[in-house]
């Protein structure tokens, strides 16, 4: 049975594209949703491009009551009744309670080799910690921040002359990468790790 997969992002969604470019064909799931917390996120608008449900639920008139804000979002994430959820880019710290409603359905990708930095500035904290090797990290969500299971990464050099913009571009290649390729398998009902190695300079 075709899972049904929605994803959640909080800007231009460039990792979103590539999870619904790769669901076509032969892949074991089908895009139902994509929803923001941000209504004038650039992904939003090349979603609704494509064809695709879109959603969007402001965080701001909510302030710091995280547990409405999902309340909203949740609403229009029953509406699709996913099989699958995507973070691609969501810049939102989710509950505890969320998190429980979809946990083993659940996927975040987040910019490093985890459990190296978690949360924010990755690819500036690597590069001042001497870092050779850098990275992206699919994962199950958990209430943990940026961490359950892992389920797939990929790993780039880090460069003599890299800034965390220079790093930042190699390792979102590898994104659009790792993300489609652990999704499919995923849908498939795969739960080993996929690990990627490259040497692109």
């Amino acid at each position: 049975m075709t899972k049904r997969v929605a994803i959640l992002l909080s800007g231009g969604g460039s990792n979103m594209l590539k999870l619904v470019e790769s669901m076509t064909g032969d892949h074991p799931a089908r895009p139902v949703l994509v929803a923001s917390n941000d209504p004038g996120a650039g992904g939003l608008a090349r979603a609704a491009a494509l064809g695709l449900a879109t959603a969007a639920v402001d965080h701001r008139p909510h302030g710091k009551d995280r547990a409405a804000f999902e309340a909203a979002l949740s609403r229009h994430l029953d509406a699709a009744a996913p099989d699958i959820v995507c973070l691609a880019g969501f810049m939102r710290v989710l509950t505890e309670g969320f998190v429980r409603k979809w946990e083993g359905k659940m996927l975040n990708i987040h910019p490093s080799l985890l459990p190296k930095y978690k949360g924010l500035h990755t690819h500036a904290r690597a590069l001042e910690a001497g870092d050779a090797e850098h990275g992206c990290t699919v994962h199950e969500v958990t209430p943990a921040l940026d961490d359950g299971p892992i389920l797939g990464q990929a790993r780039v050099p880090v460069l003599k002359d890299d800034t965390p913009d220079t790093l930042a571009a190699r390792v979102l290649t590898q994104e659009h990468i790792l993300y489609p390729r652990v999704l499919r398998r995923f849908a498939q009902g795969h739960r080993d790790p996929v690990f990627l190695d490259t040497s692109v300079r």
